[in-house]
């Protein structure tokens, strides 16, 4: 007998195959803004991402999340949560055209953190100075699961109603993942004067002014920190130095004005804060496995 979890993973599953199709491989925006889903047909190798703020589910298939040095594979009955803009390497490891992979996320703000854990009890979430990666595996449960598959239902109302519904689910949401073991891991993120708060201005600073250059100094003193602290914080959150999550930012967003605008590689170089196009396309083609040009051609055929 099905146990409660997958009876609702079923119900979303369904609900999912009647209102889209689901042999499309990629992303899928929702009329719901902080609901996005994806699919794929069949496996992939591993592609360079940024995770935003969010929980990650998946419906069906499973994937593999490298971060830094570690390997995480996760499937239906666990959940992925990010505190912050986080870069990790994934791999759909199950899928097929019988079965493809789908899964969704359900992207949050900090704002939206503290503005719950500031109406609860959070004396259990005691916090140290320690930070910790910004990643987060859990075990996914029916209390989680129950407002989660009201949200995604939610896509079958009008728009007034689903504007008006959905941040009051995705709050009821965090409410129980506050309430869970992932509630210490949210609060040390979204708690005022915290490392890892700290280390989440740093990382917004950064991607606010990606095509600047990077004064590390100057981001340590803006966040009170040691330029040393900064680092090794920023490392074990991020897995990367600031100057290298500047350069994954930067790169990620010359792959989004390549796909979206008809614009030169070296306008594209200077645009994201490159002094050096020959520089930018050794660095993009390392980080995406072949040229910017040659890339923008094969994503643009992907979507077509």
């Amino acid at each position: 007998m099905e146990n409660l979890v997958e009876k609702l993973q079923k119900d979303a599953l369904d609900f999912i195959e009647t209102k889209y199709t689901l042999n499309i491989n990629g992303g899928l925006q929702t009329e719901i803004s902080n609901l996005d889903f994806y699919f794929s047909d069949e496996t992939t190798e591993f592609n360079a991402i940024v995770y935003e703020p969010s929980l990650c589910i998946i419906l069906q298939g499973s994937k593999a999340v490298g971060f830094g040095n570690e390997l995480y594979n996760y499937g239906p009955k666990e959940y992925l949560l990010s505190s912050t803009h986080v870069p990790a390497k994934v791999k759909v490891l199950e899928a097929s055209k019988e079965k493809p992979f789908v899964s969704f996320r359900i992207k949050f703000e900090l704002e939206d953190i503290y503005d719950v854990i500031k109406n609860i009890d959070t004396q259990k979430l005691a916090l140290d100075s320690k930070s910790e990666k910004g990643l987060f595996f859990d075990e996914i449960n029916e209390k989680l699961y129950d407002p989660i598959l009201r949200l995604i239902k939610l896509l079958d109302k009008e728009q007034e109603e689903i504007n008006y519904l959905s941040s009051l689910i995705i709050k009821e949401i965090l409410f129980i993942l506050i309430n869970d073991k992932s509630g210490y891991f949210l609060n040390k993120f979204a708690m005022e004067g915290t490392v890892s708060n700290k280390i989440v201005k740093a990382i917004s600073e950064i991607k606010d002014n990606f095509n600047e250059k990077l004064n590390v100094k100057e981001l340590a003193k803006l966040i009170d920190m040691s330029e040393s602290s900064l680092y090794q914080n920023f490392k074990t959150i991020t897995s990367m130095s600031p100057i290298q999550f500047q350069k994954k930012i930067r790169l990620e967003e010359a792959k989004l004005m390549l796909l979206n605008q008809n614009i030169e590689a070296s306008e594209v170089a200077f645009a994201v804060g490159y002094e050096s196009p020959s520089q930018f396309s050794r660095e993009y083609s390392r980080m995406f496995g072949m040229s910017p040009k040659a890339h923008a051609e094969f994503l643009k055929k992907e979507i077509a």
